[in-house]
């Protein structure tokens, strides 16, 4: 009875989006436009998606998450004898912001070292990308100032 039921919810679902009046495409795509072209860079062309060994002992990886919008990032360094990051890989899971935020911010560390990485600011990330202020916390929950900073775990 139960699948019978549940089967009937999805035509029922299914009909009235079959009934709902359709957006023309232009339409769809509006929202785009208030992004800047290099949030949609990143967005469509995200730059160190994946994931280093987190067995290595030059390996740290950190996770954070934004209860304001449900963003989940995990953030990897992988950095040399001499304290450099020589590699950072991402996932996240969350808006476009958050996505672009998260691959601009694993370009930005790529070369410096951990010290440096520290004093990148969300407002910086924020700033190169252009992102409407409504969008600022996506870029907080990337890099958060130095004193905020999670502790990456080895």
């Amino acid at each position: 009875m139960a699948a019978a039921g549940a089967g009937r919810l999805r035509r029922a679902a299914s009909a009235l989006l079959l009934r709902s009046p359709r957006l023309p495409v232009r339409e769809l795509s509006a929202p785009a436009r208030l992004y800047h072209k290099k949030v949609v860079d990143h967005y469509e062309n995200p730059r160190n998606v994946g994931s280093l060994d987190k067995t290595s002992k030059n390996v740290g990886t950190g996770l954070v998450g934004a209860p304001a919008c449900g963003d989940v990032m995990k953030l990897q360094i992988q950095v040399d004898e001499k304290g450099k990051i020589v590699d950072a890989r991402f996932k996240t899971f969350g808006c476009g912001s958050a996505i672009a935020s998260s691959s601009l911010a694993t370009e930005w560390v790529k070369g410096k070292t951990v010290e440096e990485a520290l004093t990148i600011k969300n407002t910086d990330i924020a700033k190169e990308l252009c992102l409407p202020p409504v969008k600022l916390h996506c870029s907080k929950s990337m890099l958060f100032p130095a004193e905020e900073k999670t502790q990456l775990s080895p």
